[in-house]
């Protein structure tokens, strides 16, 4: 294979991972406002188990639904790219992320045109909606839910990199699962707790047992939902090695472990 083809592949790959990568971030950021109940969801009565001194349910953001996702694609370029891929794409989603909320928090003080209103001022049952409110309740996030989510997702990808590779050096090249999962499990932790922490106890109203009660659903679901995924791992892992061919796949982990 010419050298040319291949850094043509390896581009393509990270472009192609990375694209993935702060696609989903961006979802999860911006349609997380919303908290869906997963009992009712699934059919089920509200689960009324008490935790920390108050009734929990199992409500969750819905951009905790991708979240994990976002790792899984964090550790394959872990894998592949070692340490620099992750740090860079890192830190450029972190960036792209404070600048659509700008972008957007602008948009949200432009005064709505008259006919926008007007043309959308009933809902579907014929009651008075005011849809420039929806469209600022809906994107307008406060100043704590901006430095909470970019902190928390700095944090935990940096330690999710950290800990791929502690587990890689233990395991060497083999037990993809358990330097995958492993990570994840650590790094969701941090992710988990610090968002909600910052933005809803230091910049909001939230007591830390609801902090810890919404926090645990929300890290019990990553963990689970890690756990469940990590066949996915491999399936990307066999997809990669037959795209760049087994044996330019292996240079290139070679690489990443290199990178440290």
């Amino acid at each position: 294979m010419s050298h040319s083809l291949v850094l043509n592949k390896r581009t393509t790959l990270f472009f192609i991972l990375s694209g993935i990568f702060i696609t989903n971030a961006l979802i999860a950021e911006f349609g997380g406002v919303k908290i869906f109940s997963l009992e009712t969801l699934l059919g089920l009565r509200p689960a009324h188990v008490n935790l920390f001194g108050t009734p929990l349910d199992f409500n969750m953001s819905v951009g905790v639904l991708i979240w994990p996702f976002v790792f899984i694609i964090s550790d394959i370029i872990n894998e592949y790219f070692g340490k620099q891929g992750v740090r860079k794409i890192s830190f450029f989603t972190a960036i792209l992320i404070a600048y659509s909320f700008v972008i957007v928090l602008a948009w949200t003080k432009m005064p709505p045109a008259d006919f926008w209103m007007q043309i959308n001022g009933l809902d579907n049952q014929g009651r008075p909606f005011d849809i420039n409110y929806a469209y600022l309740t809906i994107f307008r996030q406060g100043l704590g839910i901006i430095i909470g989510s970019l902190t928390a997702f700095l944090v935990s990808q940096l330690i999710d990199a950290y800990t791929f590779h502690w587990f890689k050096g233990i395991t060497g090249h083999k037990y993809l699962w358990l330097r995958a999962t492993g990570s994840t499990v650590i790094s969701q932790l941090f992710d988990s707790f610090i968002i909600l922490t910052i933005a809803f106890y230091v910049f909001g109203n939230w007591s830390i047992g609801e902090v810890l009660k919404v926090g645990v659903v929300q890290y019990t679901y990553k963990v689970l939902l890690a756990i469940i995924l990590t066949p996915l791992v491999y399936l990307v892992h066999y997809i990669i090695d037959r795209y760049l061919g087994k044996d330019e796949s292996q240079e290139l982990i070679g690489e990443a472990d290199g990178n440290w």
